[in-house]
């Protein structure tokens, strides 16, 4: 146990929920009832990375406040069936409902996320800080049974603020009663967690699966969750 630390505070989505992986799930699925092949679009790897585009763009957008979370949610629909010539404003509304629905159910965790959550539960105070919808993330939880490991849940929408703002880590640093100097933020973007995080005078850790980020940019670095055992 490290004796600096007493709370931990977890990012979701790309650290303990396999992201790219459930979404792909979803993809396939929604690829197949759909029928985007009779509608022209070439496969769904083609279509997921038009997808990826645009949802970059937008949720960057989400972030700074200069979009709705209503208007993102069909519009990177739309803009990505565009691309294939498609203009249809209710197919998107429809597949964005759909993606929802079907994100949450699709459940794809990083090798030793429970692991190591058993772990850590017993030494440490563990929270959540999500940037992803409400709804989204609380089902995450729940079907995937996450949400057992965690005390306080902190997602943007609750907050009023998203990551990186500082306001959302002292939000969450109010509500699970923890000082930055006694809290470490585990995370896999070093913009919107890491930074965030360090800009409060929290420690932070990267966590980088596939290496494409620079190691010495946060207080710790590691490539698979069972290395925070080294650290924790």
């Amino acid at each position: 146990m490290h004796p600096k630390y007493i709370h931990l505070f977890f990012d979701l989505d790309r650290t303990l929920w396999d992201f790219d992986g459930s979404t792909r799930l979803a993809f396939e699925e929604i690829f197949k009832n759909f029928n985007l092949t009779e509608k022209g679009v070439p496969s769904v790897d083609v279509f997921h990375q038009h997808y990826s585009i645009h949802n970059n763009e937008l949720w960057a957008r989400y972030r700074v406040g200069n979009i709705e979370k209503e208007e993102l949610r069909g519009l990177r629909f739309y803009l990505t069936l565009k691309d294939f010539g498609i203009d249809d404003r209710q197919l998107a509304e429809s597949i964005g409902e759909d993606y929802l629905s079907m994100i949450a159910n699709k459940v794809s965790l990083f090798p030793n996320a429970f692991e190591i959550l058993e772990y850590l539960k017993p030494k440490y105070k563990l929270h959540l800080i999500t940037n992803g919808f409400n709804e989204v993330q609380i089902q995450k939880l729940a079907v995937s049974g996450l949400g057992n490991y965690f005390i306080e849940v902190i997602t943007s929408e609750e907050a009023g603020f998203k990551k990186p703002d500082e306001r959302i880590f002292h939000y969450a640093m109010q509500k699970a009663g923890a000082a930055a100097d006694e809290s470490l933020m585990i995370g896999d973007d070093p913009e919107v967690d890491i930074e965030g995080a360090k800009n409060i005078g929290m420690d932070q850790v990267l966590f980088d699966p596939e290496g494409k980020y620079d190691k010495d940019q946060s207080t710790y670095y590691i490539r698979d969750l069972w290395e925070l055992k080294d650290i924790l």
